[in-house]
C-alpha cells in the first residue's frame, strides 16, 4: 500500500511540474483615495488564491489557459478579470476597487471593532452619513440623533428604544465614542454634544442594545461612534456659513423679547495628502441668543488630525488628533410659570458658565503581512466648567489607553481582543475631589460557518476602583448569529449583557438648585442588565433605486436601575426629618423591563429624473417596572410605566433632488410621556417648584408631531444655498417638566466646496 501511495505521489508531482505555467502580478488600490489595499482576497477560478501585501501587491502562479481572477474586499464591488495565461509569460494587472453602491454592503466598524458589511452585523445598527447633517444644518450631534429611528434625546440625555429616562446633567446609559474611544465626562458621565466634531464627520454608527462586551460601562443601552474622515486623492475644502431667527410662538404671551432671537455660525474643514502624511483640519463657530430667557450659547471649536504611513516599514502608521473648544453658555433649568413665564427662567436656577473641552489622541497601528492588525490608541479628555454664580466649578480629566489585536483567519473569521486602562480625576466644588480607575480585558470571535451562517461571541472582564477602593468586578457575555437566507435576506439574533458604574455626580453631588435639594449617595451600586433581539434585514431594488427594510423584536431588562427619587433623607443621627431633609437622591430603585418592536427603511437612488433618499422608522416600546406591575396591575393611571418614556416613536426623512433643486421634509412623532416624577405634578409641591406645571401637565401631556422643511439649490458643484424651516407648524410641545420646545425658526445656509 505504501509503495502505491509513493508512486501516485511521484506521478502527481511530475504532472504538476510538467504543466505549463505563467505569472500574474499587480497592485490593488482604492479607486477614490488611490491608497494600496491590504489583505484583498484574490482567487483564480475560485480555487487557488492569495492576498495583497502591505503595499497592495500580489503574485499568482497559474497554469496555462483562460483564467477568471476575482478580487474581493469587504464593502467593495467585486472585480473580475478574464485572462489568457501563456506558459512562461508574466502579466501585470493594476486593479482599482470601488466602494459598493449596495446599501447592505455599507462598511461599518463599531459592531466588532473591525470592518464588516452592514448585512453581516448580528445586532440592530444605524448608519448616519454626512449629507444628512449638512442638508439639515446640524450644529450639534444630538440634533441628528433625535431624528434617528428608535432614539430620543431628552434635555441632552440619550435613550435607545426606551432604555433611559431623565436625570438632569448626570449619567448616560449610552456610550459616546469618537474614533472608537470613549468621550464622556469624568464627573457627570454625560455627553457634551456640542463638542463632537460634526464638521469632520465620516459617518455615525449606532449600536442598539447592550454593547458592554466591547465598550464597557455606559454602553448598557447602546453605543454611538462618530468616525472622523481623512483625505482622498484630491485635496478637499468645505466652508459653511448660516444664520437664522426664532419666530414668535403660537401663544403670544410667551414672547419675552423685543426683537427676534438670532443664531448664526460657520464651519470649515480641509483634507489633503502631503506625501505620506494625511492632514485633516477643521473649525466651528456658533452663537445662539436663545429662545428662552438667559439661555444662550457662544462657542468656538477647532480640530486637527495627522496620520503618517511609513514607507520603510510597510503597514506601520502613526497619528495624532486633537480638538479644543471654548464655551460661554447658560442652561435653562426651570421656568418662572406656565403662562407668560414659560420661556422665562426662574432666577434662582440661572447657571451661567464658561468652560473648555479638549482632547489629545496619539495612536499607532500596524498591519502584518498576513492582514492582522495591532493598534494602540490613547486619549486625554479634559472638561472644565467655571460657574461663578453658584460656586459649582468642576475640572475633570480622563486618561484612556487601549491595545487591540485583530487576528484574521482567511476572509471568513475575525478574532478581536483587547486590553484597556483608564484613569479619571475630578476636582469640583460640587462633588469635592475624587479619583478612579478602570482596567478591562475583552475578546470577541466572529466566524462564518456553513457558508451562510455567521456566529459571534464575546466576553469582557472589568475591574473598577474609586478613591482607592475596589468597586466592581463581574464578567459579561454576548452572543449573536446572522443567517443569509437569500441573496439580500438576512436573519439575525443576539443576546448581550451590560452594566453601568454610577457617575461621581450621582454618588457625591450635594447641592441646592432652584429650591431643589440634591443629596449624595456614596452607597449607590452599579446597574446591570441584558438585551436580546431577533431581526430581519431585506434588501430590495426598484430600477436604479436601492434600499433595505429592517424589522426587529427586542427585550431589555435592568437590575439595580439608578434614578433620582424624591423623598425625605434625614441624617442617621436625626430622629425626625425636617424641611431641609427633603429633596432628590440617586437610588437603586429595582428592576425595569422594556419590550417592543421596530421597523425601519433606508433607500437611495434615481427614479426617472428624481434622485430620492428615504430614511425612517417606527418604534413601539413597552417600558415597565415589573415590581409595580405585579403589585398594582395595570390600573387606570398606568403607574407601572417607567418615568419619562413614550410608547411610540415615528421618524421619517425624505429628500428629492431634480436638476439642481432639492427639497426635503423631516417628520417626528412622539406619543405622550406617560409618567414623570410625582413631585412635579403634586398640586402643592409641584406649584412650589414649577408654578403652574401640575395644571399644564394635565392639559399638554399629549403626543405631538413636528415637521421640518428644507429647500435648496445646487447652483454649481462648488456652491449651494439651502433654507430650513424647523417646527414649521409652530407646535408647542413639552420635553421634560418645565421645558417647552423651541417655536418655529428659520435658517439660511450657504456652503462652498472646492
Amino acid at each position: 500500500m505504501q509503495r502505491i501511495l509513493a508512486i501516485l505521489f511521484i506521478l502527481t508531482g511530475s504532472w504538476l511540474y510538467g504543466q505549463e505555467r505563467g505569472i500574474v502580478t499587480g497592485t490593488v488600490r482604492d479607486a477614490e483615495s488611490g491608497e494600496p489595499m491590504i489583505a484583498v482576497n484574490i482567487s483564480a477560478d475560485r480555487r487557488s488564491g492569495t492576498i495583497s501585501d502591505l503595499d497592495g501587491n500580489f503574485s499568482l502562479n497559474l497554469t496555462s489557459g483562460v483564467r477568471i481572477i476575482e478580487f474581493y474586499y469587504v464593502g467593495y464591488e467585486v472585480v473580475r478579470k478574464e485572462l489568457t495565461v501563456v506558459s512562461g509569460e508574466t502579466y501585470r494587472l493594476d486593479i482599482q476597487m470601488a466602494v459598493s453602491s449596495r446599501m447592505l454592503d455599507e462598511v461599518v466598524v463599531s459592531a466588532g471593532k473591525y470592518e464588516q458589511k452592514l448585512s453581516d452585523v448580528t445586532v440592530s445598527f444605524e448608519v448616519i452619513k454626512p449629507h444628512q447633517l449638512s442638508n439639515q444644518n446640524i450644529t450639534s450631534l444630538d440634533m441628528i440623533l433625535e431624528k434617528t429611528p428608535g432614539i430620543s434625546i431628552l434635555d441632552g440625555q440619550p435613550s435607545i428604544r426606551g432604555g433611559s429616562g431623565f436625570s438632569y446633567g448626570v449619567g448616560s446609559r449610552v456610550l459616546m465614542l469618537v474614533d472608537d474611544l470613549p468621550m464622556i465626562s469624568g464627573d457627570a458621565g454625560d455627553i457634551k454634544w456640542n463638542y463632537m466634531p460634526v464638521e469632520n464627520l465620516n459617518q455615525i454608527e449606532v449600536i442598539k442594545g447592550a454593547a458592554s462586551v466591547l465598550y464597557g460601562s455606559s454602553a448598557l443601552n447602546g453605543a454611538i461612534n462618530l468616525r472622523t474622515r481623512f483625505p482622498g486623492n484630491e485635496p478637499r475644502t468645505e466652508v459653511t456659513i448660516f444664520g437664522g431667527a426664532f419666530m414668535d410662538p403660537k401663544r403670544g404671551e410667551l414672547v419675552w423679547w423685543d426683537r427676534q432671537p438670532l443664531f448664526a455660525g460657520g464651519s470649515f474643514s480641509h483634507l489633503r495628502k502631503i506625501g505620506n502624511l494625511d492632514l485633516s483640519v477643521g473649525g466651528n463657530y456658533f452663537k445662539d441668543e436663545g429662545y428662552r430667557e438667559y439661555d444662550y450659547e457662544h462657542r468656538i471649536r477647532g480640530n486637527l488630525a495627522l496620520r503618517y504611513r511609513f514607507k520603510k516599514v510597510p503597514g506601520l502608521t502613526v497619528g495624532i488628533s486633537t480638538s479644543a473648544m471654548y464655551i460661554d453658555q447658560s442652561d435653562f433649568l426651570l421656568w418662572q410659570d406656565a403662562d407668560s413665564g414659560a420661556y422665562r427662567q426662574n432666577p434662582e436656577t440661572r447657571a451661567p458658565l464658561t468652560g473648555h473641552r479638549y482632547n489629545l489622541d496619539p495612536y499607532v497601528e500596524y498591519f502584518t503581512p498576513g492582514g492582522n492588525k495591532h493598534s494602540f490608541k490613547t486619549r486625554l479628555y479634559s472638561v472644565g466648567n467655571a460657574n461663578l454664580d453658584f460656586e459649582k466649578s468642576s475640572y475633570t480629566k480622563l486618561w484612556y489607553g487601549e491595545y487591540r489585536y485583530l487576528k484574521k483567519f482567511g476572509n471568513r473569521t475575525n478574532w478581536t481582543s483587547g486590553l484597556s486602562f483608564s484613569r479619571n480625576t475630578v476636582l469640583a466644588n460640587l462633588y469635592e475631589n475624587h479619583m478612579g480607575s478602570n482596567t478591562a480585558v475583552y475578546s470577541q470571535l466572529d466566524a462564518h460557518v456553513f457558508n451562510r451562517l455567521k456566529i459571534s461571541t464575546g466576553v469582557r472582564w472589568e475591574l473598577n476602583t474609586l478613591n482607592g477602593d475596589l468597586y466592581y468586578s463581574v464578567p459579561v457575555l454576548r452572543a449573536g448569529l446572522n443567517f443569509q437566507a437569500g441573496k439580500a435576506t438576512f436573519f439575525r439574533a443576539s443576546f448581550g449583557q451590560g452594566y453601568r458604574f454610577p457617575s461621581v455626580a450621582e454618588k457625591f453631588a450635594d447641592a441646592v438648585v432652584g429650591g431643589l435639594k440634591i443629596f449624595p449617595n456614596p452607597d449607590l451600586e452599579p446597574e446591570r442588565g441584558w438585551s436580546a433581539e431577533i431581526g430581519l434585514k431585506q434588501g430590495f431594488t426598484m430600477g436604479n433605486w436601492l434600499g433595505f427594510a429592517d424589522v426587529a423584536i427586542f427585550w431589555t431588562e435592568y437590575e439595580n436601575m439608578i434614578e433620582y427619587t424624591f423623598g425625605a433623607y434625614p441624617p442617621d443621627s436625626a430622629d425626625f426629618p425636617t424641611i431641609d431633609d427633603i429633596g432628590f437622591k440617586a437610588l437603586n430603585i429595582g428592576t425595569a423591563r422594556i419590550t417592543g418592536a421596530e421597523f425601519s427603511v433606508n433607500g437611495a437612488g434615481r427614479i426617472g429624473p428624481v434622485n430620492l433618499q428615504v430614511t425612517g422608522g417606527y418604534t413601539f416600546m413597552n417600558p415597565v417596572d415589573p415590581e409595580i406591575l405585579a403589585k398594582e396591575g395595570k390600573g387606570a393611571d398606568e403607574a407601572y410605566i417607567l418615568k419619562y418614556r413614550r410608547r411610540h416613536l415615528v421618524k421619517m426623512d425624505i429628500e428629492m433632488e431634480v436638476w439642481k433643486l432639492f427639497a426635503g421634509v423631516n417628520v417626528q412623532y412622539n406619543s405622550r410621556m406617560i409618567n414623570v416624577d410625582e413631585v412635579f405634578i403634586s398640586p402643592l409641591i409641584g406649584n412650589l417648584l414649577q408654578p403652574g406645571f401640575p395644571d399644564y401637565w394635565l392639559e399638554h401631556r399629549t403626543g405631538y408631531t413636528l415637521f421640518d422643511f428644507r429647500l435648496g439649490w445646487n447652483i454649481s458643484p462648488l456652491f449651494r444655498v439651502n433654507t430650513i424651516l424647523r417646527n414649521a407648524f409652530n407646535i408647542e410641545y413639552l420635553g421634560r417638566p418645565g421645558d417647552i420646545g423651541p417655536p418655529r425658526n428659520i435658517t439660511l445656509q450657504l456652503k462652498l466646496t472646492f
